[in-house]
C-alpha cells in the first residue's frame, strides 16, 4: 500500500550484513526514510563505504550514533544482542524510538528491562518487529483473553543451522532425514540458537512468556524452504499457522520475510497509514 508520508525520518541503520543490505535495497529512492548513518565496527568501514556509494550515497557510515544535533529520528537494529546494548539502549535513553529485529536477544531478561528502562527514560518506544512470522498481532490478542498453550516449531534445511550448535549434534552435510536439534523452552532456544530461534522468541513476547512457550528446532534435507509453524490454543480457540519462507540468499540462517518485516515497520514510522 502506498500512503502519503507523516515526515520524512532520518534513519540510522545498526548493522550492515545480510539483512542491512537487503534493508538498504528495499529503501532505495524513498524519500520519506532516508538511511543517514550506517553504524558497524571501524574495521569494515572502508568496504561498507564502496558498498553503500549506490544503496545509500548520503549516509555516513560510523562506529557509533550521533545523539547530539545530529541524532536520527529512528534507529532500526539488524545487527545482534551487542548491537542493542552498544547502540539501541543509548537511543532510546536519549528519546531517540527505535526497530529491533534481533529479538532472540531477550532470553536475556535483563536486556529486555534495560530496553523497557531505556525507553521510559527517554520517553520514547521500541518496536520488536515480527520477523518471519505471521499472525504475531493475533497471538498477542489471544494472549488478553487467556492463553493455555503455544508451541513454535521451526524447521529449515540443514545448511541453515551451519555455524550453530548443531554441527555438534549431527553430520549437516549428511542427513537424508530430518533431525530434532532441539525440544524444550523457547528461551533456551534463543540462548543456544540466537540466530535461528528469533521467532521463537517473537511468539514468545506476544503469547505467554520465553519460559513457558514451547519450542522445537528441526534440521531436515526434505525441505527447501525455512518453515515456521505456530500452535496456541487459548479461550479464543485455536490458532495454527505454517509459513514457508524462502531463505535469505547471502545468509540461510534467515528468512526473506525478516527483511521484509523490518522495512514494514519503518513504512509504519513514516507514514499517516499503518497496517
Amino acid at each position: 500500500m502506498n500512503a502519503a508520508a507523516i515526515a520524512t525520518k532520518r534513519i540510522a541503520l545498526v548493522g550492515c550484513g545480510a539483512i542491512g543490505h537487503a534493508v538498504l535495497e528495499l529503501l532505495r529512492g524513498d524519500a520519506a526514510a532516508r538511511v543517514v548513518r550506517v553504524v558497524i565496527p571501524s574495521r569494515d568501514h572502508a568496504a561498507a563505504r564502496t558498498a553503500l556509494r549506490s544503496l545509500a550515497p548520503e549516509a555516513e557510515v560510523a562506529a557509533g550514533i550521533d545523539l547530539g544535533a545530529g541524532a536520527p529520528d529512528l534507529v532500526v537494529e539488524c545487527a545482534g544482542h551487542a548491537a542493542i546494548v552498544e547502540h539501541v539502549l543509548p537511543a532510546l535513553a536519549a528519546g531517540v524510538p527505535a526497530v529491533v529485529a534481533s529479538i532472540g536477544a531477550l532470553h536475556d531478561s535483563t536486556l529486555a528491562t534495560q530496553l523497557a528502562d531505556a525507553a521510559v527514560a527517554g520517553g520514547t518506544q521500541v518496536q520488536l518487529v515480527s520477523g518471519a512470522i505471521g499472525a504475531v498481532d493475533a497471538l498477542a490478542a489471544a494472549a488478553l483473553g487467556g492463553l493455555e498453550r503455544v508451541h513454535y516449531i521451526g524447521r529449515k534445511p540443514p545448511q541453515g543451522w551451519r555455524g550453530t550448535p548443531a554441527e555438534a549434534l549431527c553430520d549437516l552435510g549428511t542427513l537424508t532425514e530430518a533431525r530434532t536439534l532441539f525440544d524444550g523452552s523457547a528461551r533456551e532456544a534463543a540462548r543456544l540458537y540466537p540466530k535461528n530461534a528469533n521467532v521463537a522468541a517473537t511468539v514468545s513476547l506476544a503469547g505467554i512468556g520465553l519460559d513457558d512457550t514451547r519450542a522445537t528446532l528441526i534440521a531436515d534435507p526434505g525441505v527447501r524452504r525455512n518453515v515456521h509453524r505456530l500452535v496456541a490454543e487459548g479461550a479464543f480457540g485455536k490458532l495454527d499457522l505454517t509459513i514457508e519462507n524462502e531463505p535469505l540468499a547471502a545468509n540461510p540462517k534467515t528468512s526473506a520475510l525478516t527483511v521484509y518485516s523490518i522495512v514494514r515497520a519503518i513504512h509504519n514510522a513514516t507514514r499517516v497509514i499503518a497496517l
